[in-house]
C-alpha cells in the first residue's frame, strides 16, 4: 500500500479546485470554468482509483489510514481510513460528482463558478464524512455538507427554492445537535476523540439507549426514515438535477453510513433492544411511503418518495442482524446512487426541454425522443428492482434476510417491489408511452452526445451490478462480518 495520503486528495482536491473557481471564475469564462470543474472532478477520481485497486479485501482493519495532530487543546486529530463498509461510498461520491459537472455543463448559464465550485465543495466534504475516523472531524464534515446543498438548492433552484432549502437546513441541522451532544460524551467518558476507541467503550444499557437515540435524531433524518422525511420531497422538487443527482446518489448514504458506524458498534446492546421499532419505521417507509408516490402528479417528487422506500431496504438490512442483510444493503445504497441519480438526470433533460416537472404535461416522448426512452426504460426497470439491474440485487439479498428472521417481515418487504414497479411503469406509461398529445413533446428533440454518454455510462454501470455484483460483495465481506461479531457481543459494564 502507498504512503500517498490517497484519502487526503480524493478530499482536498475538489475542495481546492472548487475555492479557486469561488476566487477566479465568473460568467465571462464560463467555458473556461467548466473545463476547470471538470478536470477538478476527474482528479479527484482519480486520487480514488488506487482505494479499489490496492484495497486489502480479507481485511476488515481500516486502510489508508492517515494521522495527524489537529487541534491539540482538544486532543484531537486529523484521522482518516477506510475500510469495506466506506471505501465503495468514496468511489461512489467521486463519480457522482463527475456526472454531476458534465450534467451541468449547457444547463447551467447563470453563476457557473459558483455552481461548479459548490458541488466541487460538497463532493470533497462528503468523502471527508465517509473517511473521518476522528468523531469531532466526522461532526465538522457531516455538518459542513449542509453550506454547499443548502446554496445549492436556494440559489438555482424552483420557485419555492427558498422555502425548501430552509427546510432542508433547519431539519438536518435540529437532528444533529443530539449527535453533537452523543459525540462529547463519549470523548468525556473515553478521553479520546477516536471512533475506533469509542467502539470498545463498556456502556451500560441506558447510556447505550441515550447514545442510540441521539444518533438516530441525526441519522433518521439524513437516511430520511419516516415520519421525518417531509423534507426530502421539497428539496428534490425545488433543487437544481445536478443538487437532487447528489441528494439521492450519496447525501442520503451519510445518514445509513452513520449507522453501521456509530450506532451499531458503539451501542450494540440498545441496538439489539431498538431493533423492533428501526424495522417497524423501515416497513412503513417501504410500504406506506411506495404508496404515497403512487399517486404523485409530480416527476422528482414520485422519484424522491421511491428514494424514502428504497432506503427503507436500508435500514431494515441493518437491523436484523444477518451477513446477507447487511451485505444486501450497503448494495442496496450504492446501486441506489447509480439508479436514483440516472432517475433524476432524465428528469432533467426532459426539464430542460419543457421546463416542466408535472406528468400530465408529457405523454408519447418515445415518439420524438426513442434513444432516451430506451435509457429512461432501462432506469425504471432497474428502480422497480428488476433482475439483472443493479436494483434487484439489494433489494433481493435484505428480503432474503427479512424472510430467514421474520416471515411477515420478509412479506412486507417484497411488497415493497410490487408498489416499486407499481409506481415506476405507471410514471413511465405516462411520461413515455401512447400518442403524441402535447405540442411541446411534439417538438423535443433526442439526447445529444453529451446527455448520451452520461446516461451511458450510468446503464453500464447498472446493468454491470445487477449482472455481476461479485467485486462489491467481496469488498465489504470481512468488514461485514467483522461488524456482526462485533454487535453481538454485549458491550454492558
Amino acid at each position: 500500500m502507498s504512503s500517498f495520503p490517497i484519502l487526503s486528495a480524493a478530499i482536498w482536491i475538489p475542495i481546492l479546485f472548487g475555492v479557486a473557481l469561488l476566487a477566479l471564475g465568473n460568467d465571462r469564462n464560463a467555458a473556461v470554468v467548466r473545463s476547470v470543474a471538470l478536470v477538478g472532478a476527474l482528479l479527484g477520481l482519480l486520487a480514488t482509483v488506487p482505494l479499489f485497486t490496492e484495497f486489502d479485501r480479507a481485511s476488515a482493519a481500516m486502510q489508508f489510514v492517515e494521522r495527524a495532530r489537529w487541534i491539540d487543546a482538544l486532543s484531537a486529530n486529523y484521522h482518516l481510513g477506510v475500510d469495506g463498509l466506506s471505501v465503495w461510498f468514496v468511489l461512489l461520491t467521486a463519480i457522482i460528482t463527475v456526472f454531476v459537472v458534465v450534467a451541468g455543463w449547457e444547463v447551467i448559464e447563470d453563476k457557473v463558478a459558483q455552481y461548479m465550485a459548490a458541488f466541487l465543495i460538497l463532493s470533497g466534504l462528503m468523502v471527508g464524512v465517509f473517511s473521518a475516523l476522528d468523531g469531532l472531524l466526522f461532526y465538522v464534515f457531516f455538518e459542513a455538507t449542509l453550506i454547499p446543498m443548502y446554496i445549492i438548492i436556494g440559489v438555482w433552484g424552483g420557485p419555492n427554492r427558498v422555502y425548501a432549502a430552509f427546510k432542508f437546513f433547519l431539519y438536518t441541522l435540529l437532528g444533529s445537535l443530539l449527535t453533537l451532544v452523543a459525540i462529547v460524551y463519549l470523548y468525556m467518558k473515553s478521553g479520546s476523540w477516536a471512533i475506533l476507541d469509542w467502539h470498545a467503550l463498556p456502556l451500560s444499557l441506558h447510556e447505550q439507549v441515550l447514545i442510540f437515540v441521539a444518533f438516530l435524531a441525526a441519522f433518521a433524518v439524513k437516511v430520511p426514515m419516516w415520519p421525518v422525511h417531509t423534507w426530502l420531497p421539497d428539496a428534490h422538487v425545488e433543487a437544481p438535477t445536478g443538487g437532487s443527482v447528489v441528494l439521492a446518489a450519496v447525501m442520503l448514504k451519510l445518514g445509513a453510513y452513520g449507522f453501521v458506524r456509530f450506532s451499531l458498534p458503539i451501542a450494540p446492546d440498545a441496538s439489539h433492544e431498538l431493533a423492533g421499532l428501526i424495522v417497524a419505521l423501515s416497513l412503513i417507509a417501504v410500504v406506506y411511503v411506495g404508496l404515497v408516490a403512487l399517486v404523485q402528479a409530480d416527476m422528482k417528487k414520485l422519484v424522491a418518495y421511491s428514494s424514502i422506500a428504497h432506503m427503507g431496504f436500508v435500514t431494515l438490512g441493518f437491523f436484523i442482524f444477518n451477513h446477507i442483510g447487511m451485505q444486501g444493503a450497503i448494495v442496496q445504497m450504492i446501486s441506489h446512487g447509480f439508479v436514483s441519480g440516472a432517475m433524476f438526470l432524465c428528469i432533467g433533460v426532459l426539464y430542460d426541454r419543457v421546463h416542466s416537472r408535472q406528468i400530465a404535461d408529457y405523454g408519447g416522448v418515445v415518439n420524438t425522443m426513442p434513444k432516451f426512452a430506451a435509457f429512461a426504460l432501462l432506469f425504471s426497470m432497474a428502480n422497480c428492482g428488476l433482475p439483472a439491474t443493479a436494483g434487484f440485487i439489494g433489494e433481493w439479498m435484505v428480503i432474503i434476510a427479512s424472510v430467514r428472521f421474520n416471515f411477515w417481515i420478509g412479506l412486507g418487504a417484497a411488497l415493497a417491489l410490487i408498489l416499486g414497479a407499481s409506481y415506476s411503469l405507471w410514471m413511465y406509461k405516462r411520461v413515455y408511452l401512447g400518442p403524441v398529445v402535447n405540442d411541446n413533446v411534439r417538438s423535443m428533440s433526442d439526447i445529444n452526445a453529451r446527455e448520451f454518454l452520461v446516461l451511458g455510462v450510468l446503464a453500464i454501470a447498472v446493468l454491470y451490478m445487477g449482472v455481476y455484483p461479485k467485486p462489491f460483495t467481496d469488498v465489504m465481506d470481512a468488514s461485514v462480518t467483522e461488524l456482526l461479531r462485533h454487535v453481538a457481543q454485549s458491550k454492558l459494564n
